[in-house]
Formats: structure tokens, C-alpha cells, sequence
């Protein structure tokens, strides 16, 4: 069993700032509205084997089942209860992917929806994904259960009852999220019904979560819940590990609540960061990729210890949430691998790697009108499973972007680099760019519109090393490009502005 513990070095270990990932693996990968058994398959035969640390996981809680439209991917997004049954599977099988996934050292972050419930014009009834009955309109909940006491109503001072004025602090925390029922936070036994239903998953053994909405939540009302929290399952993490805790506020600035409002709970994420390095490697608005030499801190953004960060998210990928039309996607798969590999690459925050689903994008006046499109599914609505082909990608339209071997790769490089400066950097003063991770790993870019041929100081050792984005090493051979590093550490590096991946990224562990 690949059961690892975290050896604590620190006197003081703030663990909700830590991602209680096994030591050496770095980055975590969101599987979007993944069945828990194609999750558990996946943990054991890719993201172990490849280095992944955790799986963000969709929703796991039961939701109302929408018809109009069909199923969108937001009904998870809108709970009826605590039960653990959705499209993704029951609760045999979710204990199944925690413990499968526990054991092979990949874990589970939950995707906590704790706001609120279901739309107010869901309607009433059972059609909700374990049958529960509820009843919108009257706030009843008998699930949970919730009634009409324990929701926000009386503190909401819009007219509409909905969040009108995003500079309305009291509105946007105390109002309806796009009619979303607003849960009371502040009563006790609201935070201890959210409270029961996190310690449930962490007693199967999850290792943390993301509190959706977080934005919508008074910081002091997510603390109240954070501190009912139990430590982790002792079966896979030493005693007294707190569960990882980020959370989703989106502050691109502008409005009075802050990021940093919330570092006092955990991590947040940084919003900031994909819509930033997407305009960056568009090369919009005048940017160039010589203007990342101070990335991180040096262009607003929070503090790196305190930081969630991602290339794109399963909102913002189709236009919802934050960042707008700068945001990289796999739909521009050579741009995108560009950023997620800068992402890996480089040491600010922590990283969230994107694994989509494809859907029929239809544009109608600049907006996608299919945005709401559910996971790929049969004729009666249950999800398809994740198939994979036999060049390693999968089917079914499923994307599977954390299986492109330029982002696996890159997953595998940032794990060999941890905790190395960042160093070396070089730029042309346009948009060629290379660094270092001090003498573990170098990476190189050329997103000019001419071919790039320059030597550098890598501050490797010397030897031949394999390019990890055009292949990789196996056994003593390389599959790419081979890059060669002299005594004094310099190399030259060739790239052409038409090559299929216009970069090239070597580490130790890919030394021939």
C-alpha cells in the first residue's frame, strides 16, 4: 500500500496552507465531472505512476436534476442534501475512489458547496439525485434537514432578494448568489450540519476541499465551520494533519472584498493569475513573455504561500466566473500547453492542473450558448465513462489534458525541481524567455514570430539531457529533442517559431 505520511519539519505547521499531498508530488489535477470509478482507475494507473498528488473531485453531494437545460454541469453546483449520490456515483463507490486513491498516494480534495442550496425555482418534489424530496419555494430541506429559518432572507437588503451590487459587502454575502438559496452561517446549527457533512468525508478519508463561494461567505463564518473540523483519517495521514483548505474567491480587483480577506482559513484562489498569463501569452494589450521576469508577487498577486493557481478553471474555461476572453484553453491546445507548462515551471503557488470535457461550442453575438452543456452522457442522462485510447488519450470527449504528454511531463518536471530557486532567467526583451529551478531543471520559450537560436546558462551539470515537451527519456533513450550541457553549463537552444510546441524543458531525472 502506497500510504505516505508527511514528515513535518516546521516547528508550527499551519496545514490548511499545506497540501497534504505525499512528499515529492506538487501539483494536483481537477477530474471535472468524473465518475468516482473511472477517478479510482485513474489514480491507480496514471496519476500515481506519473506523479500527480490529489484529484479535485466535483461535487459529491446530492443535487437537484435539471431539465431545462438538460442536466447542465451546474446542477452540481445546486444541493438538495448532504447525501453522498450524484451523476458521478453512490456512496459505495466514492469510498471506493478515496480508498483506492488513498492507498496508490494520490488524494482526494472535495469540491465543498456549503453557500447554499438549490435554486429558489427549482420547484418541489424528488427529482434530486438520491430521490430526496425538497421544496425550493418553501425552503424545506428535510434531508439535511433545513427549513426556512436557515436561510438568509431576513439579512438580504436587495430588492430582488438576488446580489445586485458587487460593491455591497453585506449583498454579496448575505444575498442570493443567481438565486441560490443563501444558507445562514451565522446560526450554529447551520455551520454544524455543513460541519457534519465535511467530518463525514474526512472519516472516509479525503484530504481536503475547496470551498466554492467562499466570496459569498463572511470569512468569520467559514472559520466557525473550518474549527469543527476533525484532522485527518489516521489510516493515511499522520496524527494531527489538517485538511487542505482553498478557497474560491474570485478578486481581479476592483471590488472592496479581497482575496486576502480569507488568508486567515487557507489557501484562496488566485484568480488573477490565468487572466493574467493568458493576456501574457496572447501577447494582448502590448504584453510580452520578457514582462514575466517578476511573476508572482511582483504583478499584485497574493502571497505565494497563500495561493491556489491555475491556467484556467471549469467556469472560466466556458466564460463563467473570472478573467474573460484572455483565458487559455484546450481549445487553444499549442498556447494552452505554453502556459501550463510556464505554470509547472515556475515556483509561485500551488498548482491545479484542468482535465475537461468537450462540448459543442456555439457562438451567437461573442457568447457561447451552450455553456451550460452537462459531461458526455448516455440517452438517459448517466454520465460515459472515461475510455482510454491506445495512444494514451481518451475518448468519449473526454480531453484529458493531464494526459498530454507535454503537461504530464511538466507535472513530473515541477516534482523534481520543489524547492529550488528560481534562477537564470534570460529574455530577448520580446516574448523568448528561459529560467532555471536552480540545478534541477531549465526551461526555454520562444513565442516570437521568428526562429530562436540562442546558448544559455542552464546551471545544470554537465551532459545530454532529453526534452521532456517533443518526448521524453526512456530507458537510455530520448524520444524528442536532445539538448546538450557543457562544463561551464551553457547550452544552445534551437526553436523554431513553427515547431508544433515552440518550447523545450530538461530536469536531472531526464539526463541520458
Amino acid at each position: 500500500m502506497g500510504i505516505c505520511f508527511l514528515l513535518l519539519i516546521v516547528g508550527v505547521c499551519w496545514a490548511q496552507y499545506n497540501p497534504t499531498t505525499c512528499s515529492g508530488r506538487t501539483s494536483i489535477v481537477h477530474l471535472f465531472e468524473w465518475r468516482w470509478a473511472d477517478i479510482a482507475l485513474e489514480c491507480e494507473r496514471y496519476l500515481a505512476p506519473n506523479g500527480f498528488g490529489g484529484v479535485q473531485i466535483s461535487p459529491p453531494n446530492e443535487n437537484v436534476v435539471i431539465t431545462d437545460p438538460q442536466q447542465p454541469w451546474w446542477e452540481r453546483y445546486q444541493p438538495v442534501s448532504y447525501k453522498l449520490c450524484t451523476r458521478s456515483g453512490n456512496e459505495t463507490e466514492f469510498r471506493d475512489m478515496v480508498t483506492r486513491c488513498n492507498n496508490a498516494g494520490v488524494h482526494i480534495y472535495v469540491d465543498a458547496v456549503i453557500n447554499h442550496m438549490c435554486g429558489a425555482n427549482a420547484g418541489a418534489g424528488d427529482h434530486a439525485t438520491c430521490g430526496s424530496y425538497f421544496n425550493a419555494k418553501a425552503e424545506d430541506f428535510p434531508a439535511v434537514p433545513y427549513s426556512g429559518w436557515d436561510f438568509n432572507d431576513g439579512k438580504c437588503k436587495s430588492r430582488s432578494g438576488d446580489i445586485e451590487n458587487y460593491h455591497d459587502i453585506s449583498q454579496v454575502r448575505d444575498c442570493r448568489l443567481v438565486s441560490l438559496l443563501d444558507l445562514a452561517l451565522q446560526k450554529d446549527y447551520v455551520r454544524s450540519k455543513v460541519a457534519e457533512y465535511m467530518n463525514y468525508l474526512i472519516d472516509i478519508g479525503i484530504a481536503g476541499f475547496r470551498i466554492d463561494a467562499a466570496k459569498h461567505m463572511w470569512p468569520g463564518d467559514v472559520k466557525a465551520i473550518l474549527d469543527k473540523l476533525k484532522d485527518l483519517n489516521t489510516t493515511w495521514f499522520s496524527a494531527g494533519t489538517k485538511p487542505f483548505i482553498y478557497q474560491e474567491v474570485i478578486d481581479l480587483g476592483g471590488e472592496p472584498i479581497k482575496g486576502s480577506d480569507y488568508f486567515g482559513n487557507g489557501r484562496v484562489t488566485e484568480f488573477k493569475y490565468g487572466a493574467k498569463l493568458g493576456t501574457v501569452i496572447r501577447k494582448w494589450n502590448g504584453e510580452k513573455m520578457a514582462y514575466l521576469k517578476n511573476w508572482g508577487e511582483g504583478w499584485g498577486f497574493m502571497p505565494s504561500d497563500r495561493a491556489l493557481v491555475f491556467v484556467d478553471n471549469h467556469d472560466n474555461q466556458r466564460g463563467h466566473g473570472a478573467g474573460g476572453a484572455s483565458i487559455l484553453t484546450f481549445w487553444d491546445a499549442r498556447l494552452y500547453k505554453m502556459a501550463v507548462g510556464f505554470m509547472l515551471a515556475h515556483p509561485y503557488g500551488f498548482t491545479r492542473v484542468m482535465s475537461s470535457f468537450r462540448w459543442p461550442r456555439y457562438f451567437e453575438n461573442g457568447r457561447d450558448i451552450n455553456d451550460w452543456v452537462g459531461p458526455p452522457s448516455n440517452s438517459d442522462g448517466s454520465t460515459k465513462p472515461v475510455t482510454i485510447n491506445a495512444d494514451t488519450t481518451c475518448g468519449n470527449d473526454w480531453v484529458c489534458e493531464h494526459r498530454w504528454r507535454q503537461i504530464r511531463n511538466m507535472v513530473i518536471f515541477r516534482n523534481v525541481v520543489d524547492g529550488q530557486p528560481f534562477s537564470n532567467w534570460w529574455d530577448n526583451g520580446s516574448n523568448q524567455v528561459a529560467f532555471g529551478r536552480g540545478d534541477k531543471g531549465f526551461i526555454v520559450f520562444n513565442n516570437d514570430d521568428w526562429n530562436m537560436n540562442v546558448s544559455l546558462q542552464t546551471g545544470l551539470p554537465a551532459g545530454t539531457y532529453c526534452d521532456v515537451i517533443s518526448g521524453q527519456k526512456e530507458g537510455s533513450q530520448c524520444t524528442g529533442t536532445q539538448v546538450y550541457v557543457s562544463d561551464d553549463g551553457m547550452a544552445n537552444f534551437q526553436i523554431s517559431n513553427n515547431a508544433e510546441d515552440p518550447f523545450v524543458a530538461i530536469h536531472v531525472n531526464a539526463k541520458l
